[in-house]
């Protein structure tokens, strides 16, 4: 009797659990053909809990064109408008001070990720160039062994780096005809397809990876990806789990899976977990961490650390904090918001500013109003100085802008330049925000062209708003009245 030959999976066929079943009984396979067969009726399982899983979100299925779905983010409380879009250059990050800054991941995935999970990641010009000059190495290796499987593989992984996706499919491909038990090849494979949007063959890719290797990491998590943007959540949370409890400090798993428990109303845990992620240093945590606590969701609100974990994630360029410090910036100085949230607005900046003094406790304080970054200055601490005086002004210090004014124009040593743009950057963006002390000196420097080209007319538009004789006597001043 003839065999009848299973058709191989791939994502324009799918097949019927019995006929499988049914191959193996009739043809009474040995050990290795029973095994290769279970593993074809696993991953059909597999692929068919994924497919369920995508179809029974009707909005997905509807779509031909599918996207991922979006994150979908705590929103403010309807009163808080959010604020009109700035210039990007507009949203310099105030550096941190030296106890502030993220702990490093202590394991990084074996295969370059972005944290955005279709996207590869950025490389800088040194990194480009250093992964230029490894795939020339990597391309000899091959020319020099073209049936050694891990050379291939490596390549694929170059290619991979520098965007290549094409030649990276088709080295993992002959690195799986050379070794076709590999896992890691699989995974590879899997995580290209990603890139390339191929969400269903990169699933069964990764699930091969998972059957060859269900200690591997990095494939538990990927699977977790394509799940979440297939919509299928449960089985994504599922995956994320799996990567989690194979390596505990795992911390894009952390704030992977923080994103699914939060997107199925698990608000507790996934606050639990997006801290971890974000004191780790990933700043799409830190920005989520800083709404949670705005909002109180998983945690007990508070808007002191809402602001403490967003000013980490603008030290990274996170530009969704950037602009929600900037509207709680403008909640706290807007006459037109209700005296109460302004109010709980301004005393959030100022415990912030004082929770900064808890890390110097040798540093005298003898008033509320004095600002850590001068007497840091004071005592000799150039370096924790600055960075402070720029959390402090970002954080509405009065003390500490004037401070800053003053060193725009002498500069101070090598740590300031004359007229940094540092400085120029922090005075537009909170003078956007309604900052009164910012206003004034941005029009003197646009008035007297201090490091700028002068524009009058510019400066006069910058004090809008401000009280007609108070308005007056700044422009006096900048002509020399």
């Amino acid at each position: 009797m003839s065999q009848r030959v299973p058709q191989r999976i791939s994502s324009g066929y799918r097949h019927e659990f019995s006929d499988i079943l049914q191959f193996i009984l009739e043809n009474r396979l040995g050990g290795s053909q029973v095994l290769m067969r279970l593993r074809l009726l696993l991953l059909t399982l597999l692929f068919a809990s994924l497919t369920t899983g995508f179809l029974a979100h009707s909005s997905f299925a509807q779509t031909p064109g599918y996207q991922p779905p979006p994150i979908v983010e705590s929103p403010p409380p309807s009163s808080e408008t959010a604020p009109p879009p700035m210039p990007t250059d507009e949203h310099a990050s105030p550096e941190l001070l030296p106890h502030e800054s993220p702990l490093p991941s202590s394991e990084a995935p074996p295969v370059p990720l972005s944290t955005d999970m279709h996207q590869l990641p950025e490389l800088l010009p040194h990194e480009q160039e250093d992964a230029v000059i490894a795939l020339g190495e990597l391309r000899n290796a091959v020319r020099l062994s073209p049936d050694n499987a891990d050379d291939r593989l490596k390549l694929a992984q170059g290619l991979y780096r520098i965007g290549d996706l094409d030649a990276a499919l088709d080295e993992c491909r002959m690195a799986l005809k050379l070794k076709s038990n590999n896992a890691r090849a699989y995974l590879q494979l899997g995580v290209t397809l990603m890139a390339k949007q191929d969400r269903h063959e990169a699933a069964l890719a990764l699930m091969e990876a998972i059957m060859l290797d269900p200690e591997l990491t990095q494939a538990h998590y990927s699977l977790g990806n394509v799940q979440h943007s297939l919509g299928n959540l449960t089985a994504a949370i599922q995956s994320y789990r799996r990567a989690l409890e194979l390596q505990p400090n795992f911390l894009d798993a952390h704030y992977r899976l923080a994103l699914a428990l939060k997107l199925t109303n698990q608000h507790n845990e996934a606050a639990q977990l997006m801290e971890n992620a974000a004191i780790g240093g990933i700043p799409q945590a830190q920005y989520f961490m800083g709404n949670a606590y705005r909002n109180g969701q998983g945690v007990e609100k508070n808007l002191t650390l809402a602001i403490r974990w967003w000013i980490k994630a603008v030290e990274f360029g996170q530009q969704r904090a950037a602009e929600a410090l900037s509207q709680l910036r403008r909640l706290a100085l807007s006459s037109d918001q209700a005296e109460r949230r302004r109010h709980d607005a301004i005393e959030a900046f100022r415990q912030y500013r004082d929770e900064l003094w808890a890390d110097y406790p040798e540093t005298a304080r003898t008033n509320p109003s004095d600002s850590l970054g001068v007497a840091l200055l004071k005592g000799s601490q150039a370096s924790n100085g600055v960075t402070a005086l720029f959390a402090e002004a970002y954080a509405l210090s009065e003390t500490a802008h004037d401070e800053l004014a003053h060193l725009y124009e002498t500069g101070l040593d090598t740590r300031l330049a004359q007229f940094d743009k540092r400085i120029l950057t922090y005075c537009s963006t909170t003078a956007a925000d309604g900052f009164t002390p910012s206003k004034k000196t941005l029009a003197r420097i646009y008035g007297k062209g201090l490091g700028v080209t002068q524009d009058l007319q510019k400066a006069k538009a910058i004090l809008k708003g401000l009280p007609k004789q108070e308005m007056q006597e700044i422009l006096d001043e900048i002509v020399g009245r």
